[in-house]
């Protein structure tokens, strides 16, 4: 039997990664498939008060079990740079080019064992009672480590992908298959974390 839950996003990317990652088991159901097309507001200053907000507002629109992510990349060298902003670091049009051209100026010449970074995601988990009084809210997060190279390699992904390496690796997220970076990557680790509560849990999921 599928578990049917909203997921909180507007992000098609993410989506298909969740997909992938949770499997035929579940069915994800976003805001726009139950009509709302409007922007689900990320205010927070922290990925995890981002993720909750997300998780918050669509639950307040629907009263169905959901989840939302935020998810971040922490640059060692810029300070946890971009972190929550990471999405607009380059402005409010969020335009995933020039925000890596940006991370890539502010690093020019820092040297390779210097441009540490890390993905970090916090999933927030929005569960209804069993009589739709209240609700309670779990999260989960992952991380994965790695670095910063100096320009742009790989055509998969999105976002910062292009120019993060996986530690461990010697290819960018942007150049493994979905498969292979699904299986290391920070959303990956929180949605399986996320899974295996839903599986193991007495939370009620009730169908959309």
């Amino acid at each position: 039997m599928k578990i049917h839950i909203v997921f909180a996003t507007g992000n098609r990317n993410k989506l298909i990664e969740a997909e992938e990652i949770l499997g035929p088991s579940y069915c994800l159901v976003t805001p726009a498939g139950l009509g709302f097309h409007g922007d689900i507001p990320e205010t927070g200053t922290t990925i995890k008060e981002n993720a909750i907000q997300k998780a918050a507002f669509v639950y307040g629109k629907f009263g169905k079990c959901c989840f939302a992510d935020d998810t971040g990349l922490e640059i060692d060298a810029l300070g946890g740079a971009p972190g929550v902003y990471s999405a607009r670091y380059s402005g409010p049009a969020k335009d995933p080019k020039e925000n890596i051209r940006k991370v890539l100026k502010e690093l020019d010449g820092v040297p390779e064992d210097r441009r540490t970074a890390r993905f970090r995601c916090v999933m927030a988990l929005v569960v209804p009672s069993a009589d739709g009084t209240a609700s309670t809210t779990h999260t989960f997060e992952g991380v994965c480590e790695g670095r910063i190279i100096s320009e742009e390699e790989g055509r998969e992904g999105f976002g910062y992908d292009p120019i993060f390496v996986p530690e461990g690796y010697g290819r960018t997220f942007a150049e493994l298959t979905p498969g292979e970076k699904n299986a290391i990557s920070h959303r990956g680790r929180a949605l399986r974390a996320l899974a295996q509560f839903l599986q193991t849990s007495h939370e009620p999921i009730e169908p959309i």
